[in-house]
């Protein structure tokens, strides 16, 4: 072999089928040349000490949100990819999709869009683009087999003038339907956000009654748009796949109801993979953090919580995000009744994650890794590049000191949103360097400011499977 570019020498590597092995990690020209014993092989053109910390596949954060301000739906210029690339970095992320959104038809926005994202991402991206529109779904075989975009968003809670705030149309189960029936057609896959809110208006006019202050904070949220209008909705799109034989994504499921509906669906022969968020695995509704803990679906009760966690020790969830947002935080000012719904997550992904499950719980570390790099990297098509150390993947890594006690504080956040909901909590481990195609990224706990547009596209195409 001739001289590599790099060797990551002496880590706690997780490696496919073997677990954590003591390894140096080879990279030639952004790939993993060889995977060796400590100190063997050919001579590396650098070599970082990375002894004492756990080298991982980078993580693959497959549902949040790229905005520009206050508005969620695509970023508009490159510092709104460069600042939360960054936060995802600082978070053990090396490569993302983010959900794009717009009242018009992609085709004309596509090249813009990638090339706005290009020119800020410090790591490597994908879109899921959200249809709303007969337009859209005319031009949803171009996404798929021209854009490489084959993943598609529907907001089952915008009926009516809901979306209004979001610029988008309403949909009904009609529509539901036939853009199952295309996705299944061209080989693509639905991510609907679940949510009966026809339901939800009844609930949210009498709990707005009951407390027009809001004096319950997220426990008055929650029950505005409670589990059984997120199982609902699970079990509609679902079921409809099924009739269709398109695969179904299931969303930040968010509560223990929610998650049997998927279950549920699953064994009666739905093509079904199960997300969670790691805000619900993190906090609920008893959790102190007022307004800017408001999201959709909503905060659920410790007893949620637990049957997350649950479900996660029982291999039912396949996959955990972030459902990032990075809208600044005066977007949660004038209590829960008015506060934007969503928060950032990116930039203490991995510590947060690991904190909770593994330090304090005890779940290994193997299973919990799965959930946020092989796993999302397979259900969206990024494999076999991604998800994996493994000879001839991407040289992605997130490398932690799994001991290494921090707290989170607004000086430590990359995301321009300048908050977060984990702000004040001690994290168990922290990540040391993020490296993305053999660049770091994130070196000794800081971000590379020549990281900035190395980012690339990632198109991709969904495996093709029986119905």
């Amino acid at each position: 072999m001739d001289t590599i570019d790099l060797r990551l020498a002496g880590g706690s590597v997780r490696l496919p089928g073997l677990g954590f092995q003591k390894a140096d990690v080879l990279v030639t020209d952004g790939r993993i040349s060889a995977i060796t014993e400590p100190g063997t092989g050919p001579t590396a053109e650098a070599t970082v000490s990375v002894a004492g910390l756990t080298v991982l596949p980078g993580a693959c954060d497959v549902h949040l949100h790229l905005g520009h301000g206050s508005d969620i739906a695509r970023p508009r210029v490159p510092s709104d990819a460069a600042s939360e690339t960054a936060a995802a970095a600082i978070g053990g992320v090396t490569s993302f999709i983010p959900y794009v959104m717009s009242p018009t038809p992609y085709g004309a926005l596509f090249d813009e869009l990638r090339q706005v994202t290009e020119a800020g991402a410090r790591i490597d991206f994908g879109f899921h683009f959200v249809i709303s529109t007969d337009e859209q779904l005319a031009e949803l075989p171009r996404y798929i087999t021209e854009f490489g975009v084959p993943t598609a968003k529907l907001f089952m809670n915008i009926r009516g003038d809901e979306g209004k705030r979001l610029g988008l149309p309403g949909t009904d189960d009609g529509f539901l339907f036939r853009l199952l029936e295309a996705l299944a057609a061209h080989g693509g896959m639905l991510c609907p956000h679940p949510e009966n809110i026809e339901v939800a208006w009844v609930l949210r006019d009498r709990v707005l009654a009951a407390d027009p202050d809001g004096a319950n904070g997220l426990a008055t949220w929650n029950d505005t748009r409670p589990p059984f209008v997120e199982a609902d909705a699970i079990r509609r799109a679902c079921y409809f796949g099924r009739v269709t034989g398109a695969p179904v994504y299931t969303v930040h499921t968010s509560s223990g109801e929610a998650l049997a509906a998927a279950i549920e669906q699953r064994r009666q022969g739905s093509r079904v993979t199960i997300e969670t968020c790691t805000h619900y695995l993190t906090h609920d509704t008893s959790t102190d953090i007022g307004a800017i803990g408001k999201v959709n679906p909503p905060l659920r009760t410790p007893e949620d919580r637990e049957a997350l966690w649950l479900g996660i020790r029982d291999g039912h969830i396949d996959t955990i995000a972030t459902d990032h947002i990075h809208r600044p935080v005066s977007s949660k000012d004038g209590g829960i009744w008015k506060a934007q719904p969503g928060f950032p997550g990116l930039d203490a992904f991995l510590p947060a994650l690991f904190t909770e499950g593994h330090h304090k719980r005890g779940i290994p570390l193997e299973r919990l890794v799965d959930l946020v790099t092989c796993n999302p990297a397979d259900a969206m098509a990024l494999a076999p590049r991604k998800g994996r150390i493994a000879l001839g993947t991407d040289a992605d890594f997130a490398i932690l000191d799994m001991n290494a006690p921090w707290t989170v504080d607004k000086s430590s956040l990359a995301t321009d949103a300048g908050y977060s909901i984990y702000e004040g909590q001690e994290m168990a481990c922290r990540v040391v360097h993020t490296l993305v195609r053999g660049r770091f990224v994130v070196r000794d706990g800081a971000v590379a400011a020549s990281s900035e547009g190395t980012g690339r596209f990632m198109p991709r195409r969904l495996q093709a499977s029986p119905r």
